[in-house]
Protein backbone atom coordinates (compact mmCIF):
# COMPACT_ATOMS: atom_id res chain seq x y z
CA UNK A 1 0.00 0.00 0.00
CA UNK A 2 3.02 2.32 0.06
CA UNK A 3 2.33 3.60 -3.58
CA UNK A 4 -1.11 5.02 -2.85
CA UNK A 5 -1.84 8.11 -2.57
CA UNK A 6 -5.26 9.22 -0.56
CA UNK A 7 -6.50 13.31 -0.31
CA UNK A 8 -8.14 14.19 2.25
CA UNK A 9 -10.44 17.39 1.79
CA UNK A 10 -9.78 18.54 5.05
CA UNK A 11 -7.97 17.95 8.06
CA UNK A 12 -9.41 15.16 10.05
CA UNK A 13 -7.92 14.67 13.90
CA UNK A 14 -4.27 13.72 14.34
CA UNK A 15 -4.93 10.12 16.01
CA UNK A 16 -6.44 9.27 12.28
CA UNK A 17 -3.57 10.56 10.40
CA UNK A 18 -1.44 8.52 12.31
CA UNK A 19 -3.35 5.49 11.90
CA UNK A 20 -3.15 5.88 8.11
CA UNK A 21 0.12 6.70 7.85
CA UNK A 22 1.31 3.57 9.75
CA UNK A 23 -0.65 2.02 7.20
CA UNK A 24 1.82 3.03 4.56
CA UNK A 25 -0.37 5.72 3.56
CA UNK A 26 0.80 8.61 0.86
CA UNK A 27 -1.46 11.65 2.87
CA UNK A 28 -2.17 14.93 0.90
CA UNK A 29 -4.30 17.22 2.86
CA UNK A 30 -6.14 20.25 2.09
CA UNK A 31 -4.82 22.58 4.65
CA UNK A 32 -7.68 25.16 4.84
CA UNK A 33 -9.06 26.79 7.89
CA UNK A 34 -11.81 24.84 9.49
CA UNK A 35 -14.65 27.36 8.46
CA UNK A 36 -14.08 27.84 4.89
CA UNK A 37 -13.49 24.40 3.62
CA UNK A 38 -11.67 23.11 0.52
CA UNK A 39 -12.28 25.38 -2.52
CA UNK A 40 -13.08 24.41 -6.25
CA UNK A 41 -9.55 24.35 -7.63
CA UNK A 42 -8.17 22.79 -4.24
CA UNK A 43 -10.41 19.80 -5.11
CA UNK A 44 -9.74 19.35 -8.51
CA UNK A 45 -6.16 19.89 -8.00
CA UNK A 46 -5.72 17.14 -5.16
CA UNK A 47 -8.24 14.32 -7.12
CA UNK A 48 -5.96 14.55 -9.95
CA UNK A 49 -2.95 13.39 -7.84
CA UNK A 50 -4.59 10.97 -5.87
CA UNK A 51 -5.54 7.36 -6.04
CA UNK A 52 -7.99 7.33 -3.68
CA UNK A 53 -10.72 11.00 -2.90
CA UNK A 54 -11.38 10.48 1.13
CA UNK A 55 -13.94 13.48 1.18
CA UNK A 56 -16.12 14.77 4.02
CA UNK A 57 -19.76 16.05 3.49
CA UNK A 58 -19.20 19.22 3.06
CA UNK A 59 -17.36 18.77 -0.36
CA UNK A 60 -19.50 18.67 -3.35
CA UNK A 61 -18.11 15.51 -5.17
CA UNK A 62 -19.87 15.61 -8.28
CA UNK A 63 -19.10 14.69 -12.31
CA UNK A 64 -16.90 17.40 -12.74
CA UNK A 65 -14.49 16.17 -9.74
CA UNK A 66 -14.67 12.53 -10.51
CA UNK A 67 -13.79 12.95 -14.37
CA UNK A 68 -10.67 15.37 -13.19
CA UNK A 69 -8.48 11.73 -12.59
CA UNK A 70 -9.61 8.54 -14.99
CA UNK A 71 -7.50 6.51 -12.71
CA UNK A 72 -9.27 7.44 -9.74
CA UNK A 73 -9.83 4.31 -7.99
CA UNK A 74 -12.67 5.06 -5.82
CA UNK A 75 -14.36 7.64 -3.32
CA UNK A 76 -14.35 6.71 0.24
CA UNK A 77 -16.93 8.85 2.09
CA UNK A 78 -15.97 9.93 5.24
CA UNK A 79 -19.70 9.94 6.85
CA UNK A 80 -22.75 7.95 6.68
CA UNK A 81 -24.85 10.30 4.67
CA UNK A 82 -23.18 10.28 0.97
CA UNK A 83 -25.84 12.76 -0.49
CA UNK A 84 -22.96 15.16 -1.68
CA UNK A 85 -20.99 12.79 -3.75
CA UNK A 86 -22.58 11.72 -7.40
CA UNK A 87 -23.03 7.78 -6.98
CA UNK A 88 -24.48 7.65 -10.55
CA UNK A 89 -20.79 7.44 -11.01
CA UNK A 90 -20.42 4.01 -9.33
CA UNK A 91 -22.04 2.81 -12.43
CA UNK A 92 -18.99 4.28 -14.90
CA UNK A 93 -16.26 2.02 -13.10
CA UNK A 94 -15.61 4.60 -9.87
CA UNK A 95 -16.99 2.82 -6.93
CA UNK A 96 -18.10 4.61 -3.72
CA UNK A 97 -17.95 3.81 -0.07
CA UNK A 98 -19.52 5.09 3.07
CA UNK A 99 -18.91 4.05 7.03
CA UNK A 100 -22.15 2.71 8.01
CA UNK A 101 -22.93 1.77 11.75
CA UNK A 102 -19.69 3.67 12.95
CA UNK A 103 -22.07 7.06 13.72
CA UNK A 104 -24.94 4.56 15.08
CA UNK A 105 -24.69 4.96 18.86
CA UNK A 106 -22.72 8.81 18.72
CA UNK A 107 -25.72 9.96 16.88
CA UNK A 108 -28.41 8.38 18.81
CA UNK A 109 -26.39 10.12 22.17
CA UNK A 110 -26.95 13.10 20.46
CA UNK A 111 -30.41 12.83 19.64
CA UNK A 112 -31.39 12.17 22.72
CA UNK A 113 -29.25 15.05 24.37
CA UNK A 114 -31.09 17.73 21.86
CA UNK A 115 -34.69 16.17 22.92
CA UNK A 116 -34.01 16.39 27.00
CA UNK A 117 -32.73 19.25 25.94
CA UNK A 118 -35.56 20.83 24.13
CA UNK A 119 -37.96 19.54 26.48
CA UNK A 120 -36.35 21.01 29.58
CA UNK A 121 -35.16 24.50 28.49
CA UNK A 122 -31.65 23.80 29.06
CA UNK A 123 -30.03 26.28 26.62
CA UNK A 124 -31.96 28.83 27.59
CA UNK A 125 -31.67 28.47 31.46
CA UNK A 126 -27.68 28.29 31.05
CA UNK A 127 -27.91 31.48 29.12
CA UNK A 128 -29.79 32.87 31.62
CA UNK A 129 -27.20 32.05 34.59
CA UNK A 130 -24.51 33.55 32.44
CA UNK A 131 -25.97 36.24 31.39
CA UNK A 132 -26.42 37.24 35.29
CA UNK A 133 -30.66 37.62 34.99
CA UNK A 134 -30.99 34.52 37.76
CA UNK A 135 -31.64 36.29 41.40
CA UNK A 136 -34.63 34.10 42.51
CA UNK A 137 -36.15 30.76 42.27
CA UNK A 138 -39.75 30.84 40.79
CA UNK A 139 -42.86 27.96 40.13
CA UNK A 140 -42.91 29.15 37.09
CA UNK A 141 -38.93 29.57 35.43
CA UNK A 142 -38.40 27.41 32.36
CA UNK A 143 -41.48 25.12 32.71
CA UNK A 144 -40.16 21.92 31.17
CA UNK A 145 -42.04 19.02 29.85
CA UNK A 146 -41.46 15.19 31.38
CA UNK A 147 -39.78 12.97 28.72
CA UNK A 148 -40.79 10.31 31.06
CA UNK A 149 -43.96 9.27 33.16
CA UNK A 150 -43.55 12.23 35.10
CA UNK A 151 -46.00 13.40 37.77
CA UNK A 152 -48.71 12.71 35.56
CA UNK A 153 -48.00 8.98 35.25
CA UNK A 154 -48.90 9.03 31.20
CA UNK A 155 -46.55 7.26 29.49
CA UNK A 156 -45.26 9.79 26.97
CA UNK A 157 -44.91 8.35 22.63
CA UNK A 158 -41.91 9.17 20.83
CA UNK A 159 -42.22 8.74 17.14
CA UNK A 160 -39.41 7.78 15.25
CA UNK A 161 -39.56 8.75 11.47
CA UNK A 162 -36.58 6.26 9.70
CA UNK A 163 -36.06 3.04 11.46
CA UNK A 164 -32.53 2.15 10.13
CA UNK A 165 -29.53 1.79 12.90
CA UNK A 166 -29.90 5.23 14.15
CA UNK A 167 -33.63 5.19 14.37
CA UNK A 168 -33.77 1.71 16.21
CA UNK A 169 -30.59 2.57 18.48
CA UNK A 170 -32.71 5.77 19.65
CA UNK A 171 -35.59 3.65 20.34
CA UNK A 172 -33.73 1.55 22.66
CA UNK A 173 -32.70 4.38 25.04
CA UNK A 174 -36.53 5.58 25.18
CA UNK A 175 -36.54 2.27 28.00
CA UNK A 176 -35.30 3.91 29.98
CA UNK A 177 -37.86 6.72 30.12
CA UNK A 178 -40.54 4.03 29.68
CA UNK A 179 -41.90 5.46 26.80
CA UNK A 180 -44.03 4.03 24.07
CA UNK A 181 -42.04 4.04 20.74
CA UNK A 182 -44.28 4.65 16.64
CA UNK A 183 -42.22 4.00 14.24
CA UNK A 184 -42.65 4.91 10.15
CA UNK A 185 -39.77 3.26 7.26
CA UNK A 186 -41.56 2.48 4.28
CA UNK A 187 -38.47 0.58 3.58
CA UNK A 188 -37.90 -1.18 7.72
CA UNK A 189 -41.33 -1.79 7.90
CA UNK A 190 -40.44 -5.78 9.14
CA UNK A 191 -38.39 -4.39 11.30
CA UNK A 192 -40.03 -2.33 12.80
CA UNK A 193 -43.07 -5.17 13.28
CA UNK A 194 -40.62 -7.41 14.61
CA UNK A 195 -39.33 -5.07 17.03
CA UNK A 196 -40.48 -5.56 20.62
CA UNK A 197 -39.86 -1.43 21.25
CA UNK A 198 -41.83 -0.49 18.16
CA UNK A 199 -45.07 -0.10 16.73
CA UNK A 200 -45.21 0.62 13.19
CA UNK A 201 -47.87 3.62 12.27
CA UNK A 202 -48.18 5.43 9.19
CA UNK A 203 -46.84 9.10 9.16
CA UNK A 204 -50.10 11.46 10.07
CA UNK A 205 -50.87 8.41 12.97
CA UNK A 206 -47.01 9.02 14.04
CA UNK A 207 -47.48 12.61 14.12
CA UNK A 208 -51.05 12.97 15.56
CA UNK A 209 -49.87 10.66 18.39
CA UNK A 210 -46.35 11.34 19.36
CA UNK A 211 -45.24 13.55 22.48
CA UNK A 212 -41.61 13.75 20.39
CA UNK A 213 -40.74 12.80 16.70
CA UNK A 214 -37.40 12.43 15.61
CA UNK A 215 -35.95 12.51 12.68
CA UNK A 216 -33.70 9.89 10.84
CA UNK A 217 -33.93 9.75 7.10
CA UNK A 218 -31.27 10.23 4.09
CA UNK A 219 -31.96 13.56 2.38
CA UNK A 220 -32.98 12.49 -1.08
CA UNK A 221 -35.80 14.14 -3.43
CA UNK A 222 -38.60 12.24 -2.19
CA UNK A 223 -37.72 13.17 1.74
CA UNK A 224 -37.10 16.63 1.06
CA UNK A 225 -39.21 18.78 3.05
CA UNK A 226 -40.81 15.95 4.27
CA UNK A 227 -42.46 17.57 7.06
CA UNK A 228 -43.45 20.72 6.24
CA UNK A 229 -46.54 22.53 6.81
CA UNK A 230 -49.17 19.65 6.84
CA UNK A 231 -47.05 17.81 8.89
CA UNK A 232 -46.50 20.23 10.86
CA UNK A 233 -50.71 21.12 12.04
CA UNK A 234 -50.82 17.43 12.49
CA UNK A 235 -48.51 17.28 15.49
CA UNK A 236 -49.57 18.00 19.13
CA UNK A 237 -49.53 21.80 19.95
CA UNK A 238 -47.89 20.59 22.92
CA UNK A 239 -45.17 18.39 20.68
CA UNK A 240 -41.22 18.45 20.32
CA UNK A 241 -39.40 17.96 16.85
CA UNK A 242 -35.64 16.81 16.71
CA UNK A 243 -34.82 17.07 13.31
CA UNK A 244 -31.26 15.07 13.57
CA UNK A 245 -31.23 14.21 9.81
CA UNK A 246 -30.21 16.66 7.29
CA UNK A 247 -31.38 20.06 7.75
CA UNK A 248 -33.94 20.24 4.31
CA UNK A 249 -35.69 16.78 5.46
CA UNK A 250 -37.93 19.78 7.46
CA UNK A 251 -39.72 22.86 5.60
CA UNK A 252 -37.47 25.20 8.06
CA UNK A 253 -39.35 28.34 6.48
CA UNK A 254 -42.92 26.34 8.11
CA UNK A 255 -41.09 25.30 10.96
CA UNK A 256 -40.33 28.75 11.96
CA UNK A 257 -44.43 29.98 11.40
CA UNK A 258 -45.29 27.01 13.21
CA UNK A 259 -42.66 27.64 16.24
CA UNK A 260 -43.61 31.37 16.20
CA UNK A 261 -47.41 30.59 16.47
CA UNK A 262 -46.75 27.87 19.02
CA UNK A 263 -44.51 28.74 21.87
CA UNK A 264 -44.97 25.67 23.72
CA UNK A 265 -43.97 23.39 20.48
CA UNK A 266 -40.53 23.42 20.91
CA UNK A 267 -37.98 21.78 18.73
CA UNK A 268 -34.45 20.71 18.21
CA UNK A 269 -32.51 21.03 14.92
CA UNK A 270 -29.33 20.68 13.58
CA UNK A 271 -27.48 22.63 11.32
CA UNK A 272 -26.66 20.30 7.99
CA UNK A 273 -26.09 23.76 5.25
CA UNK A 274 -23.48 25.72 4.97
CA UNK A 275 -26.13 28.26 3.68
CA UNK A 276 -26.41 29.84 7.40
CA UNK A 277 -28.24 32.32 6.07
CA UNK A 278 -31.58 30.49 5.55
CA UNK A 279 -31.76 29.50 9.34
CA UNK A 280 -31.33 33.07 10.60
CA UNK A 281 -35.29 33.49 11.79
CA UNK A 282 -35.50 29.96 13.75
CA UNK A 283 -32.36 31.98 15.67
CA UNK A 284 -33.88 34.03 17.32
CA UNK A 285 -37.01 31.89 18.47
CA UNK A 286 -36.86 31.23 22.38
CA UNK A 287 -38.48 27.52 21.74
CA UNK A 288 -35.75 26.40 19.30
CA UNK A 289 -32.05 25.27 20.29
CA UNK A 290 -29.63 24.77 17.41
CA UNK A 291 -26.54 22.40 17.02
CA UNK A 292 -23.96 22.16 13.94
CA UNK A 293 -22.99 19.51 12.22
CA UNK A 294 -21.14 17.91 15.47
CA UNK A 295 -23.40 14.44 16.66
CA UNK A 296 -20.62 12.17 15.47
CA UNK A 297 -17.69 14.46 16.72
CA UNK A 298 -16.63 11.91 19.02
CA UNK A 299 -12.91 10.58 19.83
CA UNK A 300 -14.35 6.78 19.59
CA UNK A 301 -15.49 7.98 16.28
CA UNK A 302 -12.83 8.84 14.48
CA UNK A 303 -10.60 6.07 15.59
CA UNK A 304 -13.16 3.73 14.00
CA UNK A 305 -13.74 5.50 11.04
CA UNK A 306 -10.19 5.59 10.22
CA UNK A 307 -10.06 2.05 10.68
CA UNK A 308 -12.93 1.39 8.13
CA UNK A 309 -11.59 3.65 5.84
CA UNK A 310 -8.07 1.88 5.67
CA UNK A 311 -9.61 -1.86 5.30
CA UNK A 312 -11.33 -0.57 2.34
CA UNK A 313 -8.05 1.04 0.99
CA UNK A 314 -6.96 -2.00 1.19
CA UNK A 315 -9.48 -3.21 -1.10
CA UNK A 316 -9.83 -0.48 -3.24
CA UNK A 317 -6.10 -1.18 -4.09
CA UNK A 318 -6.51 -4.79 -4.37
CA UNK A 319 -9.58 -5.12 -6.49
CA UNK A 320 -11.73 -6.53 -3.57
CA UNK A 321 -15.38 -6.09 -2.63
CA UNK A 322 -15.63 -3.30 -0.42
CA UNK A 323 -17.08 -3.31 3.28
CA UNK A 324 -20.22 -0.55 2.13
CA UNK A 325 -20.01 0.08 -1.47
CA UNK A 326 -23.35 2.55 -2.16
CA UNK A 327 -25.37 1.56 -4.78
CA UNK A 328 -25.55 4.29 -8.10
CA UNK A 329 -29.53 5.33 -8.27
CA UNK A 330 -31.35 2.02 -10.06
CA UNK A 331 -33.41 1.86 -7.28
CA UNK A 332 -31.87 -0.53 -5.55
CA UNK A 333 -31.22 0.04 -1.28
CA UNK A 334 -28.29 1.55 -0.49
CA UNK A 335 -26.16 -1.10 2.10
CA UNK A 336 -25.55 1.95 4.62
CA UNK A 337 -28.87 2.65 5.09
CA UNK A 338 -31.51 0.69 3.38
CA UNK A 339 -32.78 3.67 1.74
CA UNK A 340 -33.02 3.78 -1.76
CA UNK A 341 -29.57 5.23 -3.39
CA UNK A 342 -29.84 8.80 -4.53
CA UNK A 343 -27.48 11.22 -6.78
CA UNK A 344 -25.58 13.92 -4.63
CA UNK A 345 -27.72 16.62 -6.77
CA UNK A 346 -30.76 15.87 -5.26
CA UNK A 347 -32.55 16.22 -8.29
CA UNK A 348 -31.93 12.65 -10.32
CA UNK A 349 -34.53 10.41 -9.22
CA UNK A 350 -34.77 6.81 -8.74
CA UNK A 351 -36.12 5.09 -12.12
CA UNK A 352 -38.13 2.93 -9.66
CA UNK A 353 -40.37 4.66 -7.67
CA UNK A 354 -39.14 4.56 -3.64
CA UNK A 355 -42.12 4.09 -0.70
CA UNK A 356 -40.77 7.84 0.19
CA UNK A 357 -42.03 9.04 -3.70
CA UNK A 358 -45.12 7.56 -2.75
CA UNK A 359 -45.22 10.07 1.19
CA UNK A 360 -43.96 12.77 -1.13
CA UNK A 361 -47.22 12.18 -3.79
CA UNK A 362 -49.41 11.83 -0.99
CA UNK A 363 -48.57 15.16 0.72
CA UNK A 364 -48.36 16.97 -3.02
CA UNK A 365 -52.33 16.69 -3.27
CA UNK A 366 -53.32 17.60 -0.12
Amino acid sequence: MSESRVFITRRIPDAGLALLRAAGVRLEICQRVEEAGVTREQLLAGVRGCDVLLPLLTEPIDPEVLAANDRLLGVAQMAVGYNNVDVARDGLGIPVSNTPGVLTETTADCTWAMLLAVARCVPQAHNYMVGGRYKLWGPNLFLGGDVGTGASGRRKVLGIVGYGRIGQAVAKRSIGFDMDVLAFDPFNRRAIEDDPLATWAELPELLAKSDFVTLHTPLTPETHHLVGAPELRQMQKTAYLVNAARGPVVDEKRWWCAARAVDRRRRARRVRDRAAAEYQPLWNLENVIHQPHVAGNSVQYHDKIVDVFVENLTRYLENRPLLNRVLGPSGARSAATGFPANSASSVRRSKQPSSWATVARSRSSE
